[in-house]
Order: C-alpha cells, then sequence, then structure tokens
C-alpha cells in the first residue's frame, strides 16, 4: 500500500507564490491533442520546448516552487529552455511512445543520472535522496530490572579490569623492587659454619648466607636486617648458624652473643707449650689456646682437636705446607722438632674454622702470621743488622721477654753490642724458657745446666725463639737505638730498668733494686 507523503510547510509569505485567480482556467496536466513531438537535433527540441513553455508558462512556470507542495513530478522539466539555450540533446527524441504517454516515475527519477550532472542549486525537491521505505518500528526501552541487571554487570566488569591492573602493579612492582624473594620457615634444620670476612657489608653477609643454604635468597635476609642496627656490630670471623632458617631466624642467631666460634687472642711474650706458674695456674700456650678455639659442636658432634694433635703436626710437618714462609723455614729447620714454630705463630687476633683439622688449623694461623711479620719490615729489614731474618726474630723474642716495652730500644742495643764483643748474653729469660717458668729471676743452680738456650754458658743466640714478639719487639730487633750499653737490671716497680756499660755500675744498680725489692 503506498504511502502518501507528507505535504512540507508552506513557505513564509515574502516567498510564496502568489495565489492564482478565481476565474483562471488551470492549464491541464499533459497536453492531449497533440502527440508528443520527436526531436531531430537541437532545432526540435527548441521547438518542443516552445510549445512546453507557451502551454506552461502562466501555470508551472509562474510557480517554481511547486515541488513544495507535492508536484515535483514536474520538477525535471522547468529547465527544458535552459537546456535547449545550451544545445543539448534531449534523449527522449527518439522515443517512440504516444504523446499521451507520460515518462514514468522511474524514469524521471533517474534521468539527471543518465544525464550525468545535479540539480541547479535552490531546485532540488524536498525528500530527494530521501529513504522512501517506511521507518522501523522504534525499538521498546528495556525493563528497570533490565537495565539494574546490565548496570550491575557492567560494574562487575570494571571491578574485574580494575583489580586485575591493581595485581598486575602490584607483583610487578615486587619484582622491581626486590620484594618478591623466597624464603624459608623456622629456625633451621642443621648447624653451620659461615665465615664473616673483614669489610663485609650487610649485602656481601647475605650473599654468604645463601651461599651456604642458611637462607633462601638475600633478600629474605636484607628484608630482616633492615633497620636493625645490632648488624653493624658483627665482627669478622665464624659464625655458627641453622641451616634453611628464615630470614629473621637467621638474624636473630647471627646476632646472638655465642654464635661466634673459632675466635682467638694470642698475647705477645706467649710460648707454644703450656708454662706452670707459681700459685699452679697454667699460663696457656699456643697449641692450648688454638685447640680451645676448634672447639664447638655441630649438631651435638664436637669439632675439638687436641694441643696433642697440633703438637706432632708442627714436629713432623714441613713447614712451608703450614705457611711458613721459605726466609723463616730456612733457620727453623735446625731447630729441635717441638720447637721448629717457636716464635713463628705471631701475636694477635685470630679466626679460625670449627670443624677444621689440625693441619688447616696451623695453616690458618701461620699464613696470617707471615703476613704481620712481613709487614713488620721482614725480611728486608734484617739485612741491615747483619742477621738472617730468622736470627732477628730470635732477638726480639728475647726482647719481649727481657723487658717492657719502652726498653725495648736500649734491650736491643744491649743484645746487639754483647754479641759484637763475642760476650755471652746472660739472660734469665732464655733459661726460663726451657724450665718452662715465666719467673724473671733465675737461681745459680739454674744457671749452671747445660742447655742450647743456657746463654750463661754459651756464646751468642739461643737456637729458636723463646716466645711470640710483638710488632714493637721486632721494631728494636731491626731498629736498636745507638748506645754503649752492656748491662740493665729491673729497677723500678713500673718494670723499668737501668742500664749501664760498666759491670760496676751494673752491680750497683742490682744491689739497689735488691734493697728496695724491685728485682
Amino acid at each position: 500500500m503506498r504511502r502518501r507523503r507528507a505535504a512540507p510547510e508552506p513557505p513564509p509569505a515574502d516567498v510564496r507564490p502568489p495565489a492564482p485567480e478565481p476565474d483562471a482556467e488551470r492549464p491541464p496536466r499533459y497536453r492531449q491533442d497533440e502527440p508528443r513531438p520527436r526531436f531531430e537535433g537541437f532545432e526540435g527540441f527548441d521547438g518542443y520546448s516552445s510549445g512546453y513553455h507557451s502551454g506552461y508558462s502562466s501555470g508551472y512556470a509562474a510557480r517554481p516552487d511547486y515541488a513544495d507542495y507535492g508536484y515535483d513530478e514536474y520538477g525535471e522539466y522547468a529547465d527544458y529552455g535552459a537546456h535547449s539555450a545550451h544545445g543539448a540533446h534531449d534523449e527522449y527524441a527518439d522515443d517512440t511512445r504516444a504523446a499521451d504517454v507520460p515518462p514514468t516515475r522511474g524514469e524521471r527519477r533517474e534521468r539527471p543520472e543518465r544525464e550525468g550532472r545535479a540539480e541547479r542549486p535552490g531546485t532540488e525537491r524536498p525528500g530527494a535522496g530521501r529513504d522512501r521505505r517506511p521507518p522501523s518500528r522504534p525499538p521498546r526501552r528495556p525493563s528497570k530490572g533490565a537495565r539494574m541487571r546490565r548496570r550491575f554487570f557492567g560494574w562487575i566488569a570494571a571491578l574485574s579490569v580494575i583489580v586485575g591492573l591493581a595485581a598486575a602493579i602490584w607483583f610487578g612492582s615486587q619484582k622491581l623492587l626486590g620484594f618478591d624473594y623466597d624464603d624459608y620457615q623456622g629456625a633451621g634444620v642443621a648447624d653451620v659454619v659461615i665465615q664473616v670476612s673483614d669489610g663485609d657489608t650487610t649485602g656481601a653477609i647475605a650473599g654468604t648466607l645463601a651461599e651456604a643454604d642458611v637462607v633462601a635468597s638475600e633478600e629474605a635476609f636484607l628484608a630482616a636486617a633492615q633497620g636493625n642496627t645490632e648488624i653493624r656490630s658483627i665482627q669478622p670471623g665464624y659464625y655458627k648458624v641453622r641451616a634453611q632458617a628464615s630470614g629473621a631466624n637467621a638474624l636473630h642467631a647471627l646476632l646472638d652473643e655465642n654464635a661466634r666460634v673459632g675466635h682467638l687472642q694470642l698475647k705477645s711474650g706467649g710460648q707454644l707449650q703450656d708454662v706452670e706458674q707459681g700459685n699452679g695456674k697454667p699460663i696457656l700456650g699456643v697449641f692450648s689456646q688454638l685447640s680451645a678455639a676448634s672447639c664447638t659442636k655441630l649438631d651435638g658432634q664436637s669439632t675439638c682437636v687436641s694441643a696433642d694433635q697440633l703438637s706432632k703436626v708442627a714436629a713432623k710437618a714441613d713447614l712451608t705446607d703450614l705457611g711458613v714462609p721459605k726466609w723463616l723455614a730456612r733457620g727453623a729447620a735446625s731447630a729441635p722438632a717441638d720447637r721448629r714454630l717457636e716464635g713463628l705463630v705471631a701475636p694477635g687476633l685470630y679466626d679460625v674454622k670449627p670443624g677444621s683439622s689440625a693441619e688447616q688449623l696451623l695453616t690458618e694461623v701461620l699464613s696470617s702470621s707471615a703476613s704481620r711479620y712481613e709487614a713488620a719490615g721482614l725480611p728486608g729489614a734484617a739485612k741491615k743488622t747483619g742477621y738472617s731474618p730468622y736470627e732477628v726474630v730470635v732477638i726480639a723474642s728475647v726482647i719481649e721477654r727481657e723487658g717492657v716495652t719502652n726498653d725495648f730500644g736500649k734491650i736491643s742495643r744491649v743484645i746487639y753490642n754483647r754479641l759484637d764483643k763475642g760476650m755471652r748474653l746472660e739472660m734469665d729469660s732464655t733459661i726460663n724458657y726451657v724450665l718452662d717458668q715465666p719467673n724473671l729471676r733465675t737461681s745459680s743452680k739454674d744457671r749452671a745446666k747445660d742447655g742450647p738456650y743456657n746463654t750463661y754458658r754459651n756464646t751468642g743466640l739461643p737456637p729458636t725463639p723463646i716466645s711470640s714478639p710483638s710488632t714493637d719487639a721486632l721494631t728494636a730487633a731491626v731498629k736498636p737505638p745507638n748506645g754503649p750499653w752492656l748491662y740493665f737490671v729491673r729497677c723500678e716497680k713500673n718494670g723499668l730498668s737501668c742500664f749501664t756499660n760498666t759491670y760496676a755500675k751494673h752491680r750497683a744498680n742490682v744491689a739497689d733494686a735488691q734493697r728496695r725489692g724491685v728485682w
């Protein structure tokens, strides 16, 4: 069923065409009394145009906007005169249809397209190009429940996206900033010993713990140690901790006061073997102290190495294999087997690893001692003395046992002066060394005994050092001050001695010290 197009709104009064006179007769729609002319070129078209306009000029031509009132069927004929004036050819010139048969609506609609030109501005027909299909039924508005459901699921989808993005940002930042790390749970499963080296930072300690499987990752320990100032108190050395512990438990175990193991301090003037005191309490020697440092318990098992085991290894092992430098090993090679290492262990702080063998313990101590002797100038500094580096260590060991630090230089000069003159040293410390007693004085009976360490009976130096010399004693041994001194005796309660170059003056100093109860 064809729907009638609604008429457009009437144009304004100033452009509305004048109303026709009441008695004017409206021209017919088509001329029925003449056949439709056939045009043969430009002249025929003009004739048709003249006839056309002559019949419709008073009606149609006078009202160019009839298209606005529904008469759009005639709009395409409105410019036939202009078409004729430009010499265009009418496509209907060859049309053989009868004049009373008007062109179809499709032909009128397609004619501008066949001619390849658009309508003139201002003559477009209302509704031209408009879709003539009946409008479709407007969509139904969804119900309130449907809108609520759609809105709810929309919020759910948006929230899911936000949560996903937040999770991605969180896990990404954790990985990027190092917060994502592995960590064990609990206090650990087994005892292990780790080493903290000199100069280690918190990061270096974390790396050591991770390598020993104490913690699952370095980050686990670093996270636990963050903000904890007590970690600065950790000193270089060995520590007993538990393997596969959490970062927090590993830090707690490392800061425990009993965690440090294998630490010992060797004092200057000490000997390899224990020395009995007058009160019955021994002064522990190097072997005993090293044995004590080797002791701890790992999962209930003792790691102790006895002093006898250390003494046996020291007597039989190759000295260079134990870390003794060659310039010291050559002099110690001729020493008695049980005293070969005497004086070669420098005083100071040491850290040994519990669970090590006797060979490993001695090697660790002797290698460190060699570095300390080299720091004191040996072996190069010994060249100026005229004695070998080993003999300089022997001299330094005697200096260490004979006086206090303030007198080291003068004691060293006394030794060199007496050696230069071929005099016996007559040092009580060398006799007491083999007697394993710390007394300063000796008896006439002790001085009468034969032995390589009796400097009252032998000329020259003892065969080995008699103690572990300090750096001050070594310095005094390689750089003695100038002086004529040949004798000295302790004459002050603070340990200072009185020096002289004559025996008579020396005997007077001895008598005065004995009278005042100093010596």
